[in-house]
């Protein structure tokens, strides 16, 4: 049985842009190798001049069901944890815009990965969540992200409910920047009208701007949180039961500890 790369990666417009797109459908789980093709793709192709713009989304109907919940279990969830991060931090810093289209289901770390790009171009109809806390854990990086976008209510709210909202309701909270039925023809469109005309070093140096003080908020707060999870969050008993109940396909029963 042949192994299905977990990214498909190519350049367009004379290396302008780079397109990145999840290849595991149906899930596109963010798992150890997903996360190691996007940071190494990222890291191959940041480098070039005339890189004007990323473009992300994802074969088949949904984006990403989200994290592999495997990972997360103890011996495993710390070298899951710091490599996501990494990913996202870096996405986070890059000098050039990711533009996220997303379609379908876009759920945990999925949505983590997307909320780390610039812009995010979401079908209507899709169903977007951090629905960690069902499972007795927290979504850590969208701990950092989510506040930034839609203020500390509203993400409150997304993550310690769990619930999910839709695409329209995403755009209409400042998580997406537009819901709209194609949303990668929407991207592309968005990158040939608002990025492709600029100097590539120009615009990096605007990203740069518009994003410093986001930046450092969330390189300061995405460290804190990721020793709140693994040093005291995944000592409990509740945290690893969630995640085992999960896993064997069973409902967890709480002891509060």
């Amino acid at each position: 049985m042949a192994v299905t790369t977990p990214l498909k990666v190519w350049s367009e417009v004379e290396g302008r842009l780079l397109r990145l797109r999840l290849n595991r459908p149906k899930a596109n789980l963010i798992d150890a190798g997903m996360i190691a093709a996007l940071d190494q793709a990222l890291v191959e192709h940041v480098g070039k001049a005339e890189l004007g713009a990323v473009v992300l989304d994802a074969e088949g109907p949904h984006f990403s069901f989200g994290a592999s919940v495997e990972e997360h279990l103890p011996g495993q969830c710390a070298a899951m944890l710091v490599g996501l991060h990494r990913l996202l931090l870096r996405m986070v810093e890059l000098p050039v815009p990711v533009l996220v289209a997303v379609r379908g289901q876009c759920l945990g770390g999925g949505l983590e990965l997307a909320l780390a790009g610039h812009l995010i171009f979401v079908a209507p109809d899709a169903n977007l969540g951090q629905p960690e806390m069902k499972l007795g854990v927290f979504a850590p990086a969208a701990s950092c992200l989510l506040p930034e976008l839609v203020g500390p209510q509203r993400a409150f709210d997304l993550l310690v409910s769990g619930r999910s909202i839709t695409g329209a309701q995403a755009a209409a909270m400042g998580i997406a920047h537009e819901a709209v039925a194609d949303p990668e023809h929407a991207a592309l469109a968005y990158f040939e009208e608002h990025l492709k005309p600029k100097s590539a070093s120009s615009l990096r140096y605007a990203v740069k701007a518009a994003r410093l003080d986001y930046v450092a908020r969330v390189k300061d707060k995405i460290r804190a949180v990721e020793r709140l999870y693994l040093d005291e969050l995944m000592v409990t008993h509740d945290a690893v039961a969630g995640l085992e109940a999960f896993i064997a396909k069973r409902s967890a029963q709480w002891q509060h500890r």
